[in-house]
């Protein structure tokens, strides 16, 4: 990766170290390298692959964080913040264009349209967060197909990458590429979870979400479950953060009234069932594969995904 982060020009070179200086966890060449090791030995396909994934993952990071006007990232100043619009898109396209030489690199067509596909998919899901955004009308079936498009499918392709860089049969890559779908649904949904927490160990604001025009799962399911005069109470409060039509005290007591109105009708207890569900069906997933060391790295990944506080 230290390798693929490289450039002439200096100015790119020390943007390039800065995002590579705050990398998160790696859960997703990780993934990568666990599910080719469950069928065969890593090959250098296989270390390609995850590279490539973790650099376009990196790279829609620093494009998003332009179109959703983040100002931090891993809780330090966004590339867009520490310098400007225009060296955060460039510094992306940059990242792109290594990953399409990396994956020539591979020589496998399949991993080519897992990561075209995926590039495909991300740009997809932040339309669909566009289109739905500052509404606070989106129902269940709509946010999971964002939260599918902008997350699951990366762990998806991670997952699918693997297996098709090891040699894996059809049945085992069709198996761990539904393992990767799921885990990248219960990731998501646990981060929105996390919007509705108290823990100080998160590193940013609770209901930061809703402050930036998101309506997530658990109040989608809170609202559906209120009695109707109460509910259309919230959406209109909720409008009011969406639209940015209030005094900074204003929002901070109407984003409490509405975290409290959640947790009151459990709609956070609900998107835990939801993520509980989703792993159920990511284990029996697995189930096709012999008992490994492999295999209960990725059975533990799910718990991780589901137990973690940030």
């Amino acid at each position: 990766m230290h390798d693929c982060m490289q450039a002439d020009e200096r100015l790119q070179q020390t943007v390039l170290q800065y995002i590579a200086a705050r990398s998160g966890k790696q859960l997703r060449p990780l993934i990568v390298l666990l599910c080719a090791q469950l069928c065969n030995p890593v090959t250098d396909k296989t270390l390609r692959a995850a590279v490539a994934l973790e650099m376009l993952h990196n790279a829609s990071l620093v494009h998003d964080d332009v179109v959703d006007s983040s100002d931090t990232r891993r809780g330090q100043p966004a590339v867009h913040t520490q310098w400007s619009n225009k060296v955060a898109v460039l510094t992306g396209d940059y990242m792109l264009a290594k990953v399409i030489g990396l994956v020539a690199e591979v020589r496998n067509i399949r991993i080519l349209e897992i990561v075209s596909n995926l590039g495909r998919n991300l740009s997809s899901g932040e339309m669909l967060q566009l289109h739905f955004g500052q509404s606070m009308w989106i129902d269940e079936e709509r946010y999971l197909r964002v939260i599918d498009q902008k997350t699951a499918q990366l762990f998806q392709a991670c997952a699918e990458a693997g297996a098709e860089s090891a040699g894996c049969t059809p049945r085992q890559r069709n198996a761990l590429r539904e393992y990767g779908r799921l885990l990248g649904l219960c990731f998501q949904i646990k981060d929105d979870i996390f919007d509705y927490s108290d823990l100080e160990e998160l590193g940013k604001p609770t209901m930061s979400d809703l402050r930036d025009g998101k309506v997530t799962l658990p109040l989608i399911e809170a609202l559906r479950r209120a009695p109707q005069e109460e509910a259309e109470e919230i959406r209109k409060k909720g409008e009011r953060i969406c639209e940015a039509s209030v005094t900074p005290e204003e929002e901070t007591r109407l984003l409490e009234e509405i975290k409290s109105f959640v947790l009151r009708f459990h709609g956070d207890e609900y998107a835990v069932q939801k993520m509980l569900g989703y792993k159920k069906q990511a284990t029996e997933a697995l189930s096709i594969f012999r008992d490994s060391s492999e295999k209960n790295s990725l059975l533990a990944l799910l718990d991780y995904a589901i137990n973690r506080v940030q």
